[in-house]
């Protein structure tokens, strides 16, 4: 593998190597023969998998790291101050976002199967690899989080196939080469970059249009925003959704006691096959069915699709059961918009419970802010809703947002609502308050796991 005409055993440094996008990079460029750094600002699992890999990873970020580098990689969460990204400008090594680097990969494929939307790009991203693998297909994929029958958050296959996960924060999936797609759903999101609704279609429809006549859109027709990003396209277009006026479409959906769906998987009237799905949530039906039309397009037959599906049981993050306090089921959600937070909270009503405690730590100032309407109104189907302090990621608190602000919001909309900052109080809170029956849910997209794992772990 060439990647920007460096020769194997070239030096290559990522900045915030520790990043879930970032590491499986890494990995992947150091098993073609490339030597491989990074920094980050913690040591984690990721990070210890890197150093599994011979991968140096220093646990700072000063200009001492760029050590004559041939490429320098960053996340677009470094900020253009930052000590060593200054360094590496300095350095004349040639300076990449992580986006264009994926990019580039891309390019030494024949099929690119690029997954986005505003919510569900990771499972549905794990569903199509396990759906290709089955079929033997033998893809490289790239996901936005452990994957246990992925054994991590990458796959490095042997054939001309990739499966990756496709942002569109900062219109980063721009910088990419895909052959076909799914578009999931188009939701006001990123609001720090994008100014409204409007600018994000319009993201997605540039993303659209990089797809050729001879390409392949599969779409989420039950989302309106999505096929306005259509209007341009010349690729084929696959429509799937809960209606019968979709190429792909359920029927005979039933539940089990843990919230997990099967059901006959339809089109133009016929059965295709059933599925069996084993993960929670209407959510992931229809999730399954984008996985199935796109698996379809690449030739996987109904069997490797019904297996592949059947063998998914989540990803890290994703409704993740985490164990059980005492009585008390207790599961950790990567959720942090409104109408992930929804389909959470819809996911834990099918599971039979007396009460469900929602634990929610919002994540950015900007988001908390411009949705804040949305976030009161997300709830609803919580009985008590902890809300703790917000968590600032790539930001600073400008003063004009608190948590207090959204626990105010949910009581204005009758929902039994408290602001609790400590992560210990709240554990204790969990304990104090632990029954038979109770759903306590972590949410989140910042540390709130670490609530989830000390109760289960107590």
């Amino acid at each position: 593998m060439n990647i920007y005409n460096l020769n194997n055993g070239a030096k290559i440094h990522f900045i915030g190597i520790g990043g879930v996008s970032m590491s499986s990079l890494a990995i992947i460029l150091k098993k073609n023969g490339y030597l491989v750094s990074g920094s980050d600002v913690k040591r984690t699992n990721l990070t210890d998998k890197l150093e599994s890999n011979d991968i140096r990873i220093y646990y700072t970020q000063k200009s001492s790291n760029i050590q004559s580098p041939d490429l320098v990689v960053y996340t677009a969460a470094i900020s253009h101050d930052n000590e060593e990204y200054i360094a590496a400008i300095n350095s004349g090594a040639k300076v990449v976002e992580r986006c264009e680097l994926l990019g580039e990969l891309m390019k030494k494929y024949k099929d690119v199967c690029c997954i986005t939307g505003t919510h569900g790009k990771t499972t549905t991203s794990s569903m199509v690899s396990l759906i290709m693998i089955d079929a033997n297909l033998d893809p490289t994929a790239l996901i936005g989080a452990e994957v246990k029958e992925l054994n991590g958050n990458y796959r490095i296959g042997k054939n001309d196939v990739m499966v990756a996960e496709a942002c569109e924060y900062v219109e980063s999936f721009l910088k990419f080469f895909p052959t076909k797609a799914v578009i999931l759903n188009v939701d006001e999101d990123h609001l720090d970059y994008y100014k409204n609704i409007d600018h994000i279609i319009s993201a997605f429809r540039k993303f659209a249009n990089l797809i050729d006549e001879n390409g392949t859109i599969v779409v989420n027709a039950d989302d309106s925003n999505s096929l306005k990003a259509l209007n341009e396209t010349k690729a084929n277009i696959i429509k799937y959704g809960m209606s019968k006026n979709n190429t792909y479409y359920p029927e005979n959906i039933v539940y089990n006691e843990k919230g997990c769906a099967s059901y006959d998987l339809m089109s133009c009237g016929k059965k295709l096959t059933e599925i069996v799905l084993n993960v929670p949530g209407k959510h992931n039906v229809s999730n399954s069915l984008a996985a199935a039309a796109i698996a379809l397009d690449q030739g996987c037959s109904y069997a490797s699709i019904a297996s592949g599906l059947s063998k998914f049981y989540g990803a890290e993050r994703r409704f993740e059961y985490k164990g059980k306090f005492e009585e008390s089921i207790i599961i950790d959600d990567y959720a942090h918009h409104p109408t992930e937070i929804k389909a959470t909270l819809d996911t834990a009503e099918n599971i039979s419970h007396k009460s469900i405690i929602a634990i929610f730590q919002p994540h950015t100032y900007t988001r908390t802010k411009a949705l804040l309407n949305d976030f009161s109104n997300a709830f609803y189907k919580a009985d008590k809703v902890i809300i703790t302090d917000i968590y600032a990621a790539r930001e600073k608190d400008d003063g004009t947002i608190h948590a207090n602000d959204l626990v105010n919001a949910l009581k204005i909309n009758g929902v039994d609502a408290e602001y609790i900052p400590d992560f210990d109080d709240i554990c204790q809170y969990i304990k104090k308050n632990s029954a038979p029956g109770n759903i306590f849910i972590t949410i989140g997209a910042g540390d709130i796991y670490k609530i989830s794992n000390q109760i289960a772990n107590s």
